[in-house]
């Protein structure tokens, strides 16, 4: 089994800010915009909150609630109508596919999806960024992979329900590939979660704020110690340099990569990254 740390939603280059971290710990990555795409920002609704007003706020009208916006990974049912056999879907292409594919990524391999994020409060206009609140790096959602499909061999006929994702909309790109999410979270040594296949998180907890919580960079990462490649591990890869890493009270800090989209770690290697991802789940979802 394989995980990878994928970075997903909105940023300064994507999107131009940080996804919001509402005042009750909950969040929300906002996809990044898409003008190839089918679903626009205010066609998706969350707890009762419209994306689109929450997008507009929050870019100061730089990108309109009636843009279109690249909603992927699509994880969570309830975002939009959907087609009755929909199942939780993510798509990659060119470069990052090309990594995920040297690195065998596949059947029963766990993508946690990860991104820039900032606390937010209700302003005069909407929601707005909270002042003097550092952007951070948090793990917001997951999807375990029941297979992959390459999007040019997908017939007429075939996976209509996929149809309205954005990897379906693009045309005379490399490497072309979704992976569609197992029913039910299912990780080694028999554990099998009650929790879906594919999700977001309902609220922030320690173990998904990936950043160091004294750091004002949020790609300062604090990560538990068994995450050193030492010992001639294969490390997490986009971070081959041991210069990256440092042991600190019992911790790791990781310089994360700037560069790189899916970075991916081998369970084989980190045994100890098992009982981690348990915790990960227990914490979050219970």
């Amino acid at each position: 089994m394989k995980i990878i740390l994928s970075r997903k939603g909105f940023d300064s280059s994507s999107g131009g800010v940080p996804s919001p971290l509402f005042p009750d710990g909950t969040l929300f990555s906002l996809p990044i915009p898409d003008k190839r795409s089918k679903v626009r920002y205010s066609d998706i609704n969350w707890q009762g909150l419209n994306i689109g007003e929450i997008v507009s706020s929050l870019t100061q009208g730089k990108i309109r609630r009636d843009y279109f916006a690249h909603i992927d990974p699509d994880v969570c049912r309830g975002l939009l109508p959907r087609h009755q056999e929909w199942c939780p879907i993510f798509g990659q292409t060119g470069a990052a596919q090309g990594h995920l594919r040297n690195n065998s990524v596949g059947s029963g391999d766990l993508f946690l999806f990860w991104g820039l994020f900032r606390e937010v409060e209700v302003g005069v206009y909407g929601y707005q960024f909270k002042r003097k609140a550092p952007p951070k790096h948090i793990i917001w959602g997951w999807l375990q992979v029941d297979r992959k499909v390459s999007v040019d061999s997908v017939g007429d006929g075939e996976l209509e329900w996929a149809k309205y994702h954005p990897h379906f909309q693009i045309n005379g790109v490399s490497n072309n590939t979704v992976y569609i999410a197992r029913e039910r979270l299912s990780l080694p040594s028999g554990f099998v979660s009650s929790c879906a296949g594919a999700g977001a998180f309902h609220k922030i907890t320690d173990k998904l704020n990936l950043t160091e919580t004294k750091s004002s960079k949020p790609s300062l990462w604090c990560l538990p110690s068994w995450f050193f490649p030492g010992d001639k591990k294969t490390p997490l890869t986009y971070h081959q340099k041991l210069q990256s890493w440092q042991i600190k009270g019992g911790r790791v800090l990781l310089n994360s990569a700037a560069r790189g989209q899916e970075f991916v770690l081998n369970c084989s290697e980190y045994p100890e990254s098992l009982d981690w991802l348990r915790t990960l789940f227990l914490n979050a979802l219970y």
